[in-house]
């Protein structure tokens, strides 16, 4: 169950309800099609219904709840046809991302890569969940804009906000976070040694546990 926050100035309560609302969709505690209830978001908050309404605007345009008629703001869940025609997609961007970056990648360019890979390590030594979320967000939004893209890296990023409804399920399991922390060194090995195929293939294969732990986990939902 969602723990209620301490109380926060006016000011900057926007920012804290949005962040703890993704926090608590991106780790499952809100479930897919499960319905987010005004009155009770602002209970949880202090907040005002005007400001519980602008947090759902904006968990809209993240792609993380859908507003039906009659029905409300419900968690977005995706069919799996709709969890794999997104995930080849964002294989395709992702892989073309790591073809273009230049290789190899020298020292002034790795060492920020190498630094947020630490955080993500430290992480999931204290298998600080939301920490690792973070984390590994950071690190991937920093290794595509290497891309020499700057279109494709903001397509990347968006469908990368798209899928963190689907993520939660490998964020939930140590093993797949000692596994994600082992596959970012394995790319900053081949960024540095100029492996590009090592890296295409490192960067095809990421995100592939997040979207079968999903499938596995709602058959009855998604059917």
């Amino acid at each position: 169950m969602a723990e209620p926050v301490r109380a926060t100035p006016p000011t900057t309560l926007l920012p804290v309800i949005l962040a703890a609302l993704e926090e608590d969709i991106v780790f499952g505690r809100l479930h897919p099609r499960e319905r987010l209830i005004e009155e009770e978001i602002a209970a949880r908050f202090g907040a005002t219904r005007h400001t519980v309404r602008q947090v759902l605007v904006e968990l809209e345009r993240l792609r993380l709840i859908e507003r039906i008629p009659n029905r409300g703001a419900l968690v977005k869940a995706y069919s799996p046809a709709e969890v794999q025609q997104l995930y080849a997609l964002r294989e395709m961007l992702e892989t073309q991302a790591a073809a273009l970056i230049p290789l190899p990648l020298g020292d002034d360019a790795l060492a920020p890569l190498h630094a947020l890979q630490r955080r993500h390590a430290q992480a999931v030594a204290a298998s600080d969940a939301r920490a690792v979320f973070r984390a590994d967000l950071a690190f991937h939004r920093a290794l595509y804009a290497h891309c020499g893209n700057v279109f494709l890296a903001e397509t990347i990023e968006e469908l990368g906000q798209r899928a963190q409804v689907i993520r939660y399920a490998s964020l939930r399991s140590q093993a797949s976070m000692e596994w994600a922390r082992d596959q970012h060194a394995a790319m900053l090995d081949a960024l540095r040694d100029g492996e590009r195929d090592t890296l295409v293939t490192l960067c095809a294969a990421h995100f592939h546990p997040a979207r079968q732990a999903y499938l596995s986990q709602h058959p009855a939902l998604l059917s």
